[in-house]
């Protein structure tokens, strides 16, 4: 008689106490830990922030008074009174959109060659981009400077580029070095690599033209990458600083951030103003991402599936 087979079963022992209670201290020493850097990061912008509403007397009242004895808008006042805080705000709104306009439609026009179109030196140019996205704004700026000075027919240059300023002190000096960065490039690139070719094919066999491929059937499906890029250049033109205070002598032109710069004089700062006019330059960055957080997540997951 043939004898039943009994399989043996491996019963897993129980884990010990100091187990789970090991593991509920990590999580808390975890929470912990985080809770401390989120607070760590915040202070700074609510000290700005509570700063732009306190009365003089006390932003600098020993111990700190986190919550002031009364709110006031002196300081916002201040900030357009004292300045032409308005005319700042402007001028980075001119130079910032324009700056996105010219990025999303040059950028995307050349990620959508380098990622459909098969020419030469298609990927030779494309690493030289890659190697330009290396070098690091400061080292570019000289020369940067000295080709808009002496930018030949502009400014009152002649046609050498001497005699005159050429695009120093107008926005053009502002708009054309970054009309078209790599980064830009780079970005649409990736994103267009994601889209089928199979409809380029089907249009061309239609008899359509490249541009309007790219027009008319490629661009529209980038909406994505399109806001997220326009998020990124918007912050970067908005934020602007060094450059605009080296190519603009025209007090009326200047930037928001150079305009905050007049609040530090003789040595002292008058925090009130500056942190009330830190918080107005806030504003656009904060409201361009909520209306574009949609696409927001999109551009940023699809940019970067395909190499």
């Amino acid at each position: 008689m043939a004898q039943p087979i009994v399989k043996s079963i491996a019963v897993r022992a129980p884990k010990p106490p100091s187990y789970a209670l090991k593991r509920v201290l990590l999580g808390v020493l975890f929470y912990a830990v985080a809770i401390a850097i989120a607070a760590a990061m915040f202070l700074p912008f609510f000290w700005s922030l509570i700063t732009s509403f306190k009365p003089s007397n006390e932003i600098f009242s020993v111990p700190i008074k986190w919550i002031p004895s009364k709110l006031t808008l002196e300081h916002y006042r201040s900030a357009f009174t004292t300045v032409p805080f308005a005319g700042y705000f402007a001028n980075s709104f001119i130079l910032a959109a324009a700056g996105v306009l010219c990025n999303l439609f040059f950028g995307s026009i050349s990620g959508y060659a380098f990622a459909k179109l098969n020419f030469k030196l298609n990927k030779p140019l494309f690493r030289i981009l890659l190697a330009a996205m290396m070098i690091p704004g400061i080292v570019t700026m000289i020369p940067s400077f000295y080709v808009l000075k002496h930018f030949p027919l502009i400014g009152g240059n002649d046609i050498l580029g001497a005699g005159g300023n050429g695009f120093l002190n107008s926005f053009w000096g502002i708009i054309l070095p970054g009309a078209s960065g790599s980064f830009a490039v780079f970005f649409m690139r990736q994103f267009f690599l994601t889209l089928p070719s199979d409809m380029m094919e089907m249009a061309r066999i239609e008899g359509a033209g490249e541009f309007r491929i790219f027009w008319n059937i490629y661009l529209p499906l980038t909406k994505p990458a399109l806001a997220t890029l326009s998020i990124f250049t918007f912050q970067a033109g908005w934020n602007s600083f060094l450059w605009p205070m080296i190519v603009l002598n025209d007090p009326a032109k200047a930037t928001i951030q150079m305009g905050l710069q007049a609040f530090s004089f003789n040595h002292q700062t008058d925090f009130g103003p500056m942190m009330a006019g830190a918080l107005i330059a806030i504003l656009p960055i904060l409201v361009l991402f909520l209306l574009l957080q949609k696409y927001f997540v999109q551009g940023i997951a699809f940019t970067g599936t395909k190499g």
